[in-house]
């Protein structure tokens, strides 16, 4: 039988209910007022929407971007800014990166899932 309440966002939608604050605190330290926005928009894409878009996916690169440090070497980038902001030494730094790294495997497992096998495309 077909299962008609299928959520493809499910564990997405539970990760950031469980984690707004934290992902909007490591956010906003590691991008600026870009990096919340960013959260805002995808939690306000994932209340609304049944499946991925291409600006959730969009925004859902770009925080993982923010939280993997993609671009604190480059000083004309936001990033680099607040990154030199951050005292190596606090505790926020283990909590961004325990963040980061359950936030990696959440898109990791939901990409794998839903990804169309190419031979899915070719005719039978």
């Amino acid at each position: 039988m077909f299962d008609l309440n299928h959520d493809p966002l499910k564990d997405l939608r539970e990760f950031f209910l469980n984690h707004s604050e934290a992902l909007q605190n490591a956010s906003v330290l590691l991008g600026g007022q870009s990096g919340v926005r960013c959260v805002h928009a995808i939690m306000d894409d994932l209340a609304i929407q049944p499946k991925l878009t291409r600006r959730m996916e969009h925004n859902l690169i770009r925080l993982y971007e923010l939280l993997t440090l993609k671009d604190v070497h480059d000083p004309e980038r936001i990033e680099a800014a607040c990154f030199a902001e951050i005292d190596p030494d606090s505790p926020i730094v283990e909590d961004i990166c325990l963040l980061a790294d359950e936030f990696t495997e959440h898109l990791r497992a939901h990409f794998t899932a839903h990804v169309v096998p190419p031979t899915a495309l070719l005719p039978a």
